[in-house]
Parts: C-alpha cells; sequence; structure tokens
C-alpha cells in the first residue's frame, strides 16, 4: 500500500471560486448539481442525457453540447458530487484544532449534511459504491478513487491523535477509520431507508463515545 497523503493535503480548502463565471460555465455547474441528485435516486447507471434533459427542461442537444456522452456526463457527476462532499465535509474540519476533533468534525459535517438533504437519496458516494462494484470501468474507479482518499484521509488524522497522545498509543489507524467509516455509512441507510433523523444523533454519539470525547 503506497503511503497515504499528509492530513494537511486532505484537508485543503477548496480554491477559492471566480467572481465572475461565463454563462457555459453557470449552466455547467446547474446541470451538474441536478445530476447529482438524480443520481442519489436513479444511479448512476439510471443517469442519462435523456431523462437529465426532461429534468432540466432543456434539450438533449443543448446538453450534448457540455456531454458528448453518458460517461462522460458519469464522471464528471463524480467530480461534481466529489467536490460538494470537499465543501461541506471535509472543509468544516479544518476548524477543529486537534486530530481527535477532527475526526469528530469530519462524522459531523458528514451528518449535517445528511441531516440538510443536500441530496433527495441521501450520500451520493454510499450509493454509488454499492452500484458500481460490480461494474468494472472508468466510473467505477473514479468512484473508488474518492472513497480509497476519503478513508486515508480519516487513517491518517486517526495516526496523528495516536502520535499526539490523544489516542492510546495501541489504537490501530486503520482498524478506527474503518469504524468509523462503518458508523457514518450505517446512519446514512438509516437515515434515508426510514426517514429517520434519530439514527443521526445516535450516531454522534457512538463517534464520541469511540474517540472518548464528552458530549
Amino acid at each position: 500500500m503506497s503511503a497515504a497523503p499528509s492530513e494537511d493535503v486532505l484537508l485543503e480548502p477548496l480554491p477559492r471560486a471566480r467572481k465572475t463565471r461565463s454563462d457555459g460555465q453557470r449552466t455547467r455547474a446547474a446541470i451538474l448539481r441536478e445530476a447529482v441528485s438524480l443520481a442519489t435516486v436513479d444511479g448512476l447507471e439510471g443517469l442519462s442525457i435523456g431523462n437529465l434533459a426532461d429534468a432540466l427542461k432543456m434539450s438533449k442537444s443543448g446538453l450534448y453540447a457540455h456531454f458528448g456522452s453518458k460517461q462522460e456526463l458519469q464522471l464528471a457527476t463524480v467530480d461534481e458530487a466529489g467536490r460538494i462532499f470537499q465543501l461541506e465535509v471535509i472543509g468544516p474540519a479544518l476548524a477543529a484544532p486537534t486530530p481527535v476533533a477532527r475526526l469528530v468534525a469530519v462524522c459531523d459535517a458528514f451528518f449535517d449534511h445528511l441531516e440538510r438533504r443536500t441530496f433527495p437519496g441521501g450520500c451520493f458516494f454510499a450509493g454509488a459504491a454499492l452500484e458500481m462494484g460490480t461494474r468494472p470501468g472508468p466510473v467505477k474507479d473514479r468512484v473508488a478513487a474518492f472513497q480509497s482518499r476519503f478513508h486515508q484521509l480519516l487513517q491518517q488524522v486517526a495516526a496523528a491523535a495516536v502520535q499526539q497522545g490523544d489516542l492510546p498509543d495501541d489504537e490501530d489507524p486503520v482498524a478506527l477509520a474503518f469504524e468509523l467509516n462503518g458508523i457514518i455509512l450505517a446512519a446514512d441507510t438509516n437515515f434515508v431507508l426510514h426517514d429517520d433523523p434519530g439514527a443521526l444523533e445516535i450516531a454522534r454519539k457512538v463517534v464520541r463515545r469511540r474517540l472518548g470525547v464528552s458530549a
């Protein structure tokens, strides 16, 4: 396994958006936001130029000007979902003062992301990982790469917490990252499947108990 990137790299803020954007850029951004939303309900395989055009009340030819193929649309959708996740989930963790606080902040930001109902189908990447797991190709690879980076983030911050003495010396950062990832995925499943906001509160408590942090 290659060395995980440093937490500073993984948590670096998004670059500032330009103050002015062309009409084409604004249109593409709106298209991709809708594409991510649709994909959380219909899946990436259910996403097409046709149904996206219907949802946006645009012509298919107008969409083809931005995406030449279904696969190009799918890949751009994964990238947009990653950008939104970085903005809403990873970015807020930067304000936390210690590695343990960052772990809590990342998990809390994920739960907030769900609770705001950013997308109708919950976490984009939770659904995409299950859907694309048995479909080899560039789209699966793009989803898997994002999931790997997120797991590396959790692992790297956990390792920093051990190094700084915030977690016990015998704590396994890889196993802890696996546990935290499992908690947030379970929260997503229960929140979406049962429409249960209480699942998010339970998950917050479980994360804090696991990390030895008071509520």
